[in-house]
């Protein structure tokens, strides 16, 4: 996984996790949700990007 990668995915999750703690904080239920899917969305692409680097070594 390419640095950039890391980083974009990382800077992904972190707004999700914003998103999500401001969803709660002004009870915001689908701010709350879109968290958790950009959440989930930089988790599998990390996922996807850790099977791409264990088939290319």
């Amino acid at each position: 996984m390419g640095l950039s990668d890391k980083i974009g995915n990382a800077a992904e999750s972190a707004k999700g996790k914003a998103k999500q703690a401001l969803g709660e904080a002004t009870d915001d239920e689908q701010l709350q949700a879109e968290g958790q899917v950009d959440q989930s969305k930089a988790d599998l692409k990390q996922a996807g990007e850790k099977v791409k680097d264990a088939f290319r070594d």
